[in-house]
């Protein structure tokens, strides 16, 4: 599974860095209609993502996520071929739209570990997990970049695609699925999607963890779809796909460094804690992006958001794995992920919109304070319904 998240992460990064670019290289546009429909072709993947993923799940604890990873790669790795080909920006937004369908990938592997997984260990178990998506992430931008400037961006969509189809495969014949069983009858019993929904409902931090699953999203994909412009207005035109391949990879190298290790903690001392600390990290170190002068100043903060933000996701998900009963993990874990993907689109709507108004920096502001205001938020309903009432995670 490590290795599938690895190429299927690589495969999907490989693009993001040159997207705005390859928009630009359909007509001769101004920089604002290049910006805001960088936003929009990026963003549009994750609408029909935020609708599908919840109903991946269900489907999910139902009859296994094997056949769903093998489902979802063949699917992307489908749609990814076709933007090769794509002449104009609107083939490439109805791809990107129809890719949406099946980017789940990354999210169902991790319900398929966690679901495997004891509680006590699900924090550094899914934070070696996350290595391998990091580890893809970390050298698709750097890849990409380079195949790019080498061959051009048609044929880099060209050769991402057969690595995504090489995902498909590995879990085909690498990955056995087996369902980790409980004596515990309210972990096997099946629920009903009113009864899931009351759960996440009835458990107020839950609820919250989740709810922030959006607001991180928002922040950190604000930036994600102008950052090669972003590079390009710092840098200059040379070889702009590898330096935004090179400042996409900054964070990842971070991430890579940490993520086990805030996993690992967070088993010892609990998860919401040290998520509470990191949303802190993160929106502090992403403050001086705004203000860097040099691409490798920006490489240095991209750097040290992956160390900050690095544990969120595993933490996130382990914290999951915990308050939810294992026959209805998937699907609260959908729900999860379909928040993400409403951040996904959300987010890159909304940087573009800031930055086509005023500056791309100001997006690094925005992004910093909703990092901030998520953790002072997730602070104070954990002291409220934990801390303070010593336990407590029920509204009752």
């Amino acid at each position: 599974m490590w290795l599938a998240n690895f190429f299927t992460a690589g495969s999907m990064t490989m693009v993001i860095p040159f997207l705005s670019l390859y928009i630009d290289s359909f007509g001769d546009y101004s920089d604002v209609y290049v910006q805001n429909w960088s936003g929009w072709v990026f963003l549009v993947t994750f609408i029909a993502a935020f609708l599908f993923s919840p109903i991946w799940g269900r489907i999910g604890d139902k009859y296994g996520r094997k056949k769903l990873l093998i489902f979802f790669a063949t699917g992307m790795g489908i749609s990814v071929f076709l933007m090769g080909f794509a002449t104009n920006v609107w083939q490439l937004f109805f791809l990107r739209l129809f890719m949406g369908i099946f980017t789940g990938f990354i999210p169902m592997s991790q319900a398929l570990i966690a679901t495997e997984t004891p509680k006590h260990i699900a924090g550094r178990v899914l934070g070696t997990l996350q290595t391998g998506s990091i580890t893809g992430s970390l050298m698709g931008p750097l890849l990409g970049g380079a195949l790019a400037d080498t061959f051009g961006f048609s044929s880099t969509f060209k050769w991402t695609a057969i690595t995504i189809f090489l995902s498909a495969l590995i879990v085909f014949l690498g990955v056995k699925e087996r369902k980790l069983q409980s004596g515990n009858g309210k972990e096997n019993k099946s629920y009903s999607r009113k009864e899931v929904l009351l759960h996440i409902v009835k458990h107020p931090i839950l609820l919250v963890v989740m709810i922030i699953s959006a607001l991180v999203q928002i922040a950190h994909f604000s930036v994600q779809p102008i950052l090669s412009l972003y590079v390009e207005e710092i840098h200059g035109p040379l070889n702009i796909a590898f330096f935004s391949g090179v400042a996409f990879s900054a964070a990842g190298v971070g991430n890579l460094l940490m993520t086990r290790k805030w996993g690992k903690l967070g088993d010892q001392h609990g998860y919401i804690k040290y998520l509470i600390l990191l949303l802190f990290m993160a929106g502090v170190v992403y403050i001086p992006g705004a203000f860097v002068s040099s691409i490798w100043q920006l490489v240095i903060v991209r750097f040290l958001l992956g160390i900050s933000i690095g544990g969120i996701i595993p933490l996130r998900i382990a914290y999951i794995r915990q308050e939810a009963p294992l026959s209805m993990q998937g699907e609260v874990l959908g729900y999860n992920t379909s928040l993400r993907f409403l951040g996904n689109i959300i987010g890159p709507a909304l940087g573009g919109l800031i930055a086509g108004f005023y500056g791309i920096s100001t997006v690094f502001i925005f992004t910093s304070s909703l990092l901030i205001a998520s953790g002072a938020f997730l602070l104070f309903v954990w002291y409220r319904y934990e801390y303070a009432e010593k336990g407590s995670h029920s509204l009752s």
